[in-house]
């Protein structure tokens, strides 16, 4: 039997354990995860390996260590097993009569007025939907997608070099706007340059995301050095706790900017930052058909965007 037929034998069980020892890093570990025992866990390795004709890990003292074949088909493998889990899910929605399931990754942009908004509309149509929403940033979130761990991803639509292997639909676009407290010492000034906020303590994203380098450029466009004293996280929860403590400043999308300054709590500070302006869309897997339960979602989500688009500019009043 060629190796290039013998490879057709490996059954799921086979990319399972290979997609859980990529994980753990470990057979032990593996072994427990998957409910096995150590040498089952070694002997189905030795048996994909033998199939492949290739090493897909490396023994080490600390471990065991994925080979670059090991990497790619643990890589295919928790895309299979996540096609498969759907199916699954499908097949169980269709026989139980349920509405199915949809699972969506978004950025802060999407999930402050669009998602929420969007979610309320399906169910209320499909109201035995379920959805699952993860929050994180782009670097998480797409590989994520990628993996088939999620349906798609809500958000600023990332960068070129990020794009690889997704589809992406537009829906509209954002800014972001700098935000405070209600009685913070520059809420109400309406002649604010960006120099009047150097001293300022900020919250901020991390250096790697978009939104940080956007900032960092609105500076630096004004012959400024970005600040470099600052708290930074993408919770919400964290930031908004500071905020309404302190004089920090953070940066927000401006929808969750109207959507906190209509709660009275947090404001806009009277001052645009153009550079931050980018597309909020949907990131979906190029290659791979959408579920039902996903379409529904997509289509919910391009009917509040169509509604909901802000305006051409950055509002200007807080």
């Amino acid at each position: 039997m060629t190796q290039a037929s013998s490879a057709h034998r490996l059954s799921l069980r086979h990319l399972r354990i290979v997609a859980v020892i990529l994980a753990e890093g470990n057979l032990m570990r593996a072994a427990t995860a998957l409910n096995m025992t150590q040498s089952a866990v070694t002997k189905a390795l030795q048996d994909a390996e033998a199939q492949m004709g290739v090493p897909l890990f490396l023994r080490t003292n600390r471990g065991v260590v994925a080979t670059a074949f090991g990497a790619k088909l643990a890589a295919h493998a928790r895309l299979i097993l996540a096609q498969v889990g759907r199916a699954e899910q499908e097949m169980a929605d269709l026989r139980d009569g349920t509405a199915g399931q949809v699972t969506i990754g978004t950025l802060l942009a999407g999930s402050a007025g669009l998602l929420p908004e969007a979610i309320m509309r399906l169910r209320q149509r499909q109201p035995n939907l379920e959805i699952r929403v993860e929050e994180a940033t782009n670097d998480v979130l797409m590989p994520a997608l990628r993996s088939g761990e999620l349906d798609l991803v809500l958000g600023r639509l990332p960068e070129f070099r990020d794009r690889d292997g997704l589809r992406q639909e537009h829906l509209m676009d954002d800014f972001a706007r700098i935000v405070a407290r209600r009685n913070h010492p520059l809420a109400l000034r309406t002649d604010l340059q960006l120099a009047d906020l150097l001293t300022c303590d900020w919250i901020l994203p991390g250096h790697t995301t978009t939104l940080r380098r956007q900032i960092e450029t609105a500076f630096r466009d004004a012959n400024l050095e970005p600040p470099v004293h600052s708290v930074e996280t993408v919770s919400f929860l964290t930031t908004r706790q500071l905020l309404r403590q302190t004089d920090y400043l953070a940066v927000w999308p401006a929808q969750l900017a109207a959507l906190e300054s209509r709660e009275g709590d947090i404001v806009a500070l009277h001052i645009p930052l153009p550079s931050t302006r980018r597309p909020i869309g949907i990131s979906t897997r190029a290659d791979d058909l959408m579920s039902p339960a996903a379409t529904r979602l997509v289509d919910s989500l391009r009917q509040v965007a169509r509604q909901t688009a802000p305006p051409p500019g950055p509002a200007m009043h807080g």
